[in-house]
């Protein structure tokens, strides 16, 4: 499972499963708030450089400013289904 992959990384129209959340004790309590916890699916709605990240997750738009949306760790599903594929050809 590939977990350094940050949200800020994700182009619109990709979705992704949150993995973790990185920073201090508010940060991590407001993005959990927001829906941003563990297993939550999230889909990159607008990620334009130099401005906020807006996604779509539990059904609501959120904007993130680019800080806090790199400290969000997510995990493509690409990646996700890839990962689970090769496990099982192993």
């Amino acid at each position: 499972m590939s977990e350094g992959r940050t949200l800020v990384e994700l182009r619109p129209g990709k979705s992704a499963r949150v993995v973790g959340c990185a920073g201090g004790h508010g940060l991590k309590c407001r993005l959990a708030a927001m829906g941003f916890t563990p297993g939550s699916r999230i889909t990159v709605l607008n990620n334009h450089r130099g401005g906020p990240v807006l996604v779509m997750v539990h059904g609501t738009r959120v904007a993130l400013g680019r800080g806090q949306a790199a400290q969000v760790l997510v995990q493509a599903e690409e990646e996700a289904k890839n990962g689970a594929s090769d496990d099982a050809a192993s």
